[in-house]
């Protein structure tokens, strides 16, 4: 009976070393990954930092939009289809749309959405929007809601990390 004891002792002892050691494995499993994640986030966190676009200017007829955008920080940009490109205008019955605009790679947009038209100074890495280059990109609404003229048009273009700009525009009346 003593030695039935002994081996139950022996069986749980080897039972809480087993449990301890999983839990101490899956602790430094769980602070590994976090740590991972931490610096991943930090890098990101940097990477938004040195990125910056500007809108310089914004020309419409009221369907087609033309925006001027500089690179001014020091990243670059290639992956367009995960741009956001939003426009708030005034249409020509007075009301008020708001419309997320996505990318096609084309050469001329349809309707309601967007196309670069050129980078200047595009000879380093052709395609990618690097900086000190501009790029000017290519919008087309509908033209059953085209803009009519507000000063209350608004537009925003954000990079794919998150950086963006914003700004005002004006139909130019022809």
């Amino acid at each position: 009976m003593g030695f039935g004891s002994i081996i139950a002792a022996m069986v749980s002892i080897a039972a809480i070393l087993l449990a301890s050691y999983v839990c101490t494995n899956g602790g430094f499993y769980m602070v590994d990954v976090l740590s991972d994640s931490f610096v991943e986030m930090q890098e990101n966190k940097n990477e938004m930092l040195r990125t910056e676009i500007e809108i310089n200017e914004t020309i419409t007829d009221g369907v087609d939009i033309l925006v001027y955008l500089n690179n001014t920080g020091s990243v670059k940009i290639g992956d367009y289809e995960y741009m956001d490109v939003i426009v708030r205008y005034c249409n020509v019955s007075n009301s008020t749309k708001t419309l997320w605009v996505p990318y096609r790679e084309d050469t001329v947009p349809a309707k309601n959405t967007w196309i670069i038209e050129r980078i200047t100074q595009d000879a380093i890495n052709p395609g990618i929007f690097d900086p000190d280059e501009e790029m000017k990109i290519w919008i087309r609404l509908s033209s059953t809601d085209a803009i009519g003229n507000s000063s209350e048009n608004w537009i925003q273009v954000t990079a794919p990390n998150g950086v963006g700009d914003s700004g005002y525009f004006e139909k130019k009346i022809k």
